[in-house]
């Protein structure tokens, strides 16, 4: 096993943490403040080719692979995580097309998602009484003619009022997962909406809503993979979908941590630096180590998916050890600046508030231990 970045890992890393230090990060105070949605920044994470880190070059992708795609999710995650969510949902959705979309769908979509032509792209999977089952969705799509009629109602969609393209699951068939197939809907389609964005805690940056599916009428084109293949394609697509949340989670505590190490440098107490104190310097070792293990974590999942070889339940581990460490980290972050922390003229309660939605979304931290939990006793 080897822990050395290729040429092309690093080169995808120094290329996030340029853009993130010139253009993202300095936004992030105030997209948080006004609720605005990065359109800017995701056009240049898009000449950079970060909107499709793994998609193929033939679809205008960087072809850079998994593991260069999870160090850049941490280098923008850093900066922005409500620009990192917008990204990560671009690059699932890019990549859930590749693997299961034919020749005619990609070629229609992929290289307007990896280009910036469509803004970014929506993973509608949730629902407003589903969320960690979805094989219970109660959407519904039934042939009429030459396509399907599409009726539901989505929740939690990230980039919903934006995307281009949003992946849509509905069930074509009897009760459970089997009956479930997936369909790609693109903006502008009648019947089609989005609802009021959601006015959440952190994310304040990311766009967050409802989508209405009112006699929405696709094509049979339209459909993604064969019929009642919906469950696996979006189980497979969440697998991939928790090394990136996994990356932002870490790429957020490397943040909180690096405002902590250098407030605690340059405050002083009691005659000299707080850096100096025992107590805060066991905080910022434990994040230290902590988040060294999150990121390896992430990192060997993403090698993994980048062999071929099977990667879900490392994915859940990463995602799981990830999520709950970067908000114990921001907490000890906030800790170590004390009421500065608090207020927002330092970026450590926007960290906080940011990271906390990492151990939901993606599968909620009980469903990662599930999954973890069924390897192990298989």
């Amino acid at each position: 096993m080897t822990l050395e970045l290729t040429e092309a890992q690093t080169l995808t890393q120094r290329t996030a943490r340029d853009y993130v230090a010139r253009v993202i990060a300095p936004r992030a105070a105030e997209l948080d403040r006004s609720g605005g949605f990065p359109i800017e920044s995701l056009k240049g994470l898009a000449e950079l080719g970060l909107l499709g880190v793994n998609v193929r070059a033939e679809y205008g992708g960087a072809e850079a692979g998994a593991v260069a795609y999870a160090l850049a999710m941490m280098e923008v995650a850093g900066g922005c995580a409500s620009t990192a969510v917008a990204m990560a949902v671009t690059n699932m959705v890019a990549e859930v097309i590749q693997a299961f979309g034919n020749e005619e769908q990609r070629q229609r979509h992929l290289p307007k998602l990896t280009s910036g032509e469509y803004v970014t792209g929506a993973f509608a999977l949730s629902e407003p009484a589903v969320g960690s089952d979805p094989g219970a969705l109660t959407t519904t799509a039934r042939r009429q003619g030459a396509g399907w009629v599409l009726d539901g109602q989505k929740q939690w969609i990230t980039n919903g009022a934006h995307a281009g393209v949003t992946v849509v699951w509905a069930r074509t068939g009897g009760p459970g997962a089997k009956g479930i197939s997936c369909f790609l809907v693109e903006a502008g389609t009648p019947g089609f909406s989005a609802g009021r964005a959601e006015d959440k805690m952190g994310l304040r940056g990311s766009n967050t809503v409802p989508l209405l599916l009112e006699g929405c009428t696709v094509p049979d084109g339209a459909r993604l993979g064969e019929e009642g293949e919906g469950f696996k394609i979006a189980m497979m697509a969440l697998d991939g979908g928790r090394i990136g949340i996994g990356s932002q989670a870490t790429g957020i505590g490397l943040a909180a941590q690096h405002a902590a190490v250098g407030y605690a440098k340059e405050r002083h107490a009691f005659g000299q630096p707080i850096a100096a104190h025992q107590a805060v310097q066991f905080m910022l070792a434990n994040n230290a180590a902590e988040l060294e293990a999150a990121r390896l974590m992430c990192l060997r999942a993403a090698a993994k998916k980048q062999a071929g070889e099977r990667f879900g339940v490392e994915a859940a581990q990463a995602k799981l050890l990830a999520s709950e460490t970067a908000v114990r980290v921001c907490n000890r972050a906030m800790q170590v600046l004390g009421g500065y922390g608090y207020i927002r003229d330092f970026p450590v309660e926007r960290y906080l508030r940011d990271v906390r939605v990492t151990t939901i979304y993606e599968g909620t931290s009980e469903i990662q231990r599930l999954v973890i939990a069924r390897e192990q006793l298989r």
